[in-house]
């Protein structure tokens, strides 16, 4: 199963991965915290210290020129706290 489906790269994000070391990914939905801690050790290398995760609905909002009515996709976002000295290098600025 695949846990981590890819990491949210925003100005935001970037701005707390560098000065508080914390890490925003999308998850799959049934993942829980211990799932999300096990797949960024394995995945990236690092010290997890803390994970926090939200479930976002998905929004209702009407598309095109007809204004045909739909909805976003809900999804998962863990924000992962990682040990001083730990870094993921997808977030560093160059």
């Amino acid at each position: 199963m695949n846990i981590i489906i890819k990491p949210v790269i925003t100005e935001k994000s970037i701005n707390e991965a560098n000065s508080k070391n914390r890490y925003a990914f999308i998850v799959a939905k049934d993942a829980n915290k211990l799932d999300v801690k096990n797949a960024i050790i394995k995945k990236f290398d690092v010290k997890v210290v803390s994970v926090d995760v939200i479930n976002y609905l998905g929004k209702k909002v009407n598309f095109g020129k007809k204004r045909i009515s739909g909805q976003r996709n809900a999804y998962k976002k863990a924000i992962v706290k990682l040990a001083k000295g730990s870094k993921i290098s997808i977030f560093e600025l160059k």
